[in-house]
């Protein structure tokens, strides 16, 4: 059955493509500087009525003038060793090299080292004295994941310290690892903030998501104690120096506001979210994050 904690350790190549450079410095494999990556279609369904899907698959191409091969590249997550796998995946190379007439490689995404070690094959198909066909995967996993525990190394690449807490959320570091991106997160546009939050609340494993949650739920604001909304803050002031940030600001208190009652479980009705988005007085949107905590019913913020 495919998981919310599967689809995330594929998607996250889909929409955030960023990550590819890094992690094709990971595997060592050879990867133009300045690329165009296109989503393609997941299914490799025959006429017949057989259906096989990937989960993701990507046109990556050379940007005009940048050296380097066009190759499409087929990406798996995978939770547990699966010995069907082997003839599935030779026939997904096999099917989309007929059909795309260009390499294809295959990329395999683990978050335990006992997966991470099988998934690396070679698996060859044949008989014991001949191999017709050999798979070769690439492998990403604990064993080759950076473990980013650095608040700045975080904020520098947001996808790939998102990674490293996906791949490492069971481990030794999780707890650190979550609590760098935490407070890099905390610094980051309001956009990225809320959408890496809630790509590790889907994806995380259930212990390091109450991590997580507990890391992303401001329960209280106390001024000069460095919590996550006063870095938030903080930093919003110092971007709000520069000409045009002052919006963001606002924007981006107005969203947390938002996001923590929708979390806790309060609706939020359409009126409540207009006036909270329209607010521009980013005093009265602190005072609404610290009620909203607290708050049965999302109106009583603005008692």
């Amino acid at each position: 059955m495919v998981t919310s904690h599967h689809e995330v350790s594929h998607r996250i190549f889909q929409e955030r493509p960023e990550l590819l450079a890094p992690v094709f410095r990971i595997l060592d494999v050879s990867l133009p500087s300045r690329t165009a990556v296109e989503v393609l279609t997941a299914d490799v369904t025959e006429i017949r009525p057989l259906e096989r899907r990937v989960d993701s698959v990507l046109r990556i191409k050379p940007l005009e003038g940048e050296d380097g091969e066009e190759f499409l590249l087929a990406i798996e997550a995978q939770g547990r060793r699966d010995e069907v796998k082997e003839a599935s995946w030779a026939y997904y190379l096999a099917h989309m090299k007929a059909k795309y007439r260009c390499p294809v490689l295959l990329l395999v995404v683990c978050q335990d080292k006992a997966t991470a070690d099988w998934a690396a094959g070679p698996f060859r198909l044949g008989t014991r004295d001949w191999t017709s066909l050999s798979v070769h995967p690439l492998v990403l996993g604990p064993g080759n994941v950076p473990v980013i525990l650095d608040q700045e190394e975080a904020a520098q690449d947001l996808a790939m310290a998102a990674f490293s807490a996906l791949t490492h959320g069971s481990g030794k570091d999780a707890q650190a690892i979550l609590e760098a991106l935490a407070r890099a997160l905390g610094t980051a546009d309001p956009e990225s903030s809320a959408y890496y939050s809630e790509l590790l609340e889907i994806g995380l494993g259930d212990q390091a998501k109450e991590t997580w949650r507990h890391l992303m739920t401001i329960r209280t604001y106390f001024p000069g104690r460095g919590t996550l909304i006063e870095e938030t803050l903080q930093a919003g002031e110092a971007k709000g120096r520069a000409e045009g940030q002052a919006q963001g600001r606002l924007e981006g208190c107005a969203q947390m506001v938002l996001r923590l009652l929708e979390h806790r479980g309060i609706t939020v009705s359409p009126e409540v979210r207009e006036r909270v988005v329209s607010c521009d007085d980013l005093d009265a949107l602190g005072l609404w994050l610290v009620r909203a905590a607290d708050v049965s019913h999302a109106e009583e913020i603005f008692d």
